[in-house]
């Protein structure tokens, strides 16, 4: 889900972003060799999801094509929902995507994915077995897992007076006027519907209601609904509480001393990020040497490095500095995972109903 910065910086950082079009397919290697008839691979991506070559980091994107010779065209979005709505009703071909875990589970229901070669993605087995057989795609057809992380809070400590313990903070009234809630209807109302006791993995129609009744008490409160403006509001120092993606929230204090971070105490979502293959595709052997190519060890601990999701390659877990390993944003305990919840796929009516309140609140 998560993990966004700025479709600018994103730009700027990876290059060209273009508008995809069909190319040239080819069969893929073990990640050393490239493909026999050069080509492209029309990537659909999170802003700023793969490691630019800043500082001593790599550019993964130019190092693909400097060793397999498919150019990379690289557009993105900012929510599950727009990336749906691209797949659905647009005309340009993708061949790799990476949406959430429950966008996956709705892709594959509505038969929008293509089953992966496996054999053409030879570097799957450096993924643990866990992230292997993820829960929206159990019998691993579809997916090769990118990323995970959860999300929680960040907060400025020079505005909050006490460290929080749990989402109760994004209701409070001393707070009024910079407090920051998601621009998406999913983690939004997940969080409200953690404030009212309800499953966010199983709801209603009633829970939606419910949780937008919790979000309109929210709503004099909030400085502004945000996705990838919230590192300017918090990096900043514009704002005093947000939640966000916690790899996300590690990159923030790094650019301000003044930010500190809360795993909410009752919990919070699991999540994970997956590369797919959507049946729009014409390029799909591009696709498997793109993303075999993202789970070499040296570069999945690149774009780890860079974004500070968990990642799911145990190779790369075994580059990866001991701090940053340690750092329980980006690798929370077991029991605390254990605390957590990972999204589902909704019922078509009750998605829809959600999406369809959350517009109405923001609109009133």
């Amino acid at each position: 889900m998560k993990k966004i910065i700025s479709i600018l910086l994103a730009a700027v950082m990876l290059g060209s972003v273009t508008a995809v079009l069909a190319g040239c397919g080819s069969s893929s290697s073990e990640g050393s060799s490239a493909p026999k008839d050069k080509g492209e691979v029309n990537v659909y991506s999170w802003d700023d999801y793969f490691s630019p070559g800043t500082g001593d980091l790599k550019n993964v994107l130019e190092e693909f094509e400097k060793e397999t010779g498919i150019k990379v065209n690289c557009t993105t979005y900012s929510t599950n929902e727009e990336l749906y709505t691209m797949l659905k009703q647009s005309n340009v071909s993708y061949d790799v995507i990476i949406p959430s875990e429950y966008m996956v589970s709705k892709l594959i229901r509505e038969n929008m994915l293509q089953e992966l070669n496996y054999d053409n993605i030879p570097n799957y087995k450096n993924l643990s077995e866990r992230f292997q057989k993820l829960s929206c795609d159990p019998d691993s057809k579809y997916t090769v897992c990118y990323n995970w992380g959860v999300t929680a809070l960040v907060y400025d400590k020079t505005k909050v007076k006490n460290k929080p313990t749990d989402w109760d903070v994004l209701w409070d009234k001393s707070l009024s006027g910079q407090i920051l809630m998601f621009d998406n209807s999913r983690d939004a109302m997940a969080i409200a519907m953690q404030q009212c006791g309800i499953d966010p993995t199983k709801c209603t129609k009633e829970d939606v209601d419910k949780a937008t009744e919790k979000l309109k008490e929210q709503k004099p409160l909030v400085k502004k609904y945000v996705m990838d403006q919230v590192f300017n509001e918090m990096e900043g120092g514009q704002s005093a509480v947000a939640p966000y993606y916690a790899g996300d929230i590690a990159m923030m204090m790094e650019e301000n001393e003044d930010l500190d971070y809360c795993l909410p105490a009752s919990g919070s979502n699991l999540f994970y990020d997956a590369m797919c293959v959507p049946t729009c595709s014409k390029n799909k052997d591009n696709a498997e040497a793109f993303i075999n190519f993202m789970q070499k060890p040296e570069i999945a601990a690149e774009n780890f490095n860079y974004l500070r999701y968990g990642t799911p390659n145990e190779k790369a877990i075994e580059l990866i500095d001991e701090e940053l390993k340690s750092n329980e944003l980006s690798f929370p305990s077991e029991e605390y995972l254990n605390k957590c919840y990972v999204f589902s796929d909704l019922d078509d009516e009750v998605y829809a109903y959600m999406q369809q309140k959350f517009v109405d609140l923001q609109a009133t």
